[in-house]
């Protein structure tokens, strides 16, 4: 049984992550900030112990082996640049703690896991279109977060690939969740879709889909892809 770690579980394309991932037989422990079941560990990733606590509570629900970590937990939130200093700083830091830095702790345990205990091991990241092409005016926070996230993965791929420790990363456009809702309605709403050839957004399903495959059945081959999901907004 593939004993798999997924951030940000509580809902959109985590939650819809995990239980496809339970209906592929997987054994799954999920985070979010506050624990809604008992396969789902509380941690607030605005705080620099909780990605270490998580891990280490994960590796005792799983028997102290992790096979797939899952990097999907996420913060967005707008930070116009003329808000005050302080406010600024604090929402940047605080996306930037739970949107790449958190990832970035979770994924060092993990690799160093696999080192130690001689293990295969899969990373799979959730990302964004905005790594690749920007976000808005009050997103650059959470553009320059995502965009760091690429740049580690296409790291950790390079660098263990030899030691069979695969890293994959999907880079979803608008997905239908309740983290894109309100940022959806402020840019428009329906007139956004005209961005999309495809004409919607995407279902938290489809993302989950595609996490699947790079959790459980992706060819080693495919380490340090990035893998769009975006309804051709965005090509390249």
């Amino acid at each position: 049984m593939t004993n798999i770690l997924v951030t940000g579980s509580s809902r959109g394309i985590g939650r819809a992550t995990v239980e496809a991932l339970a209906e592929r037989g997987a054994r799954v422990a999920g985070q979010a900030t506050k624990s809604t079941n008992s396969n789902t560990i509380a941690a607030d990733f605005r705080d620099p112990l909780a990605p270490p606590m998580l891990w280490q509570e994960a590796l005792a629900a799983h028997g102290g082996e992790i096979d797939v970590l899952v990097n999907n937990a996420g913060l967005f939130s707008p930070n116009p640049i003329d808000g005050s200093d302080i406010e600024w700083m604090d929402a940047w830091e605080d996306t930037l703690r739970i949107n790449l830095t958190a990832a970035a702790q979770l994924s060092r345990f993990a690799v160093r896991h696999w080192q130690e205990t001689g293990r295969k091991g899969r990373i799979v990241h959730v990302a964004s279109r905005a790594g690749h092409r920007g976000d808005s005016p009050a997103h650059w926070h959470y553009a320059a977060a995502k965009g760091g996230m690429l740049a580690m993965h296409k790291t950790i791929a390079r660098a263990y690939a030899g030691e069979g420790i695969l890293s994959f990363a999907i880079a979803p456009g608008f997905t239908d969740t309740s983290m894109a809702g309100d940022y959806l309605e402020s840019r428009g709403g329906p007139a956004l879709l005209t961005d999309i050839p495809l004409g919607r957004v995407a279902e938290p399903e489809e993302i989950a889909a595609i996490a699947v495959f790079c959790a459980l059945d992706a060819p080693a081959s495919m380490t340090g892809a990035v893998i769009d999901a975006n309804g051709a907004s965005y090509v390249r």
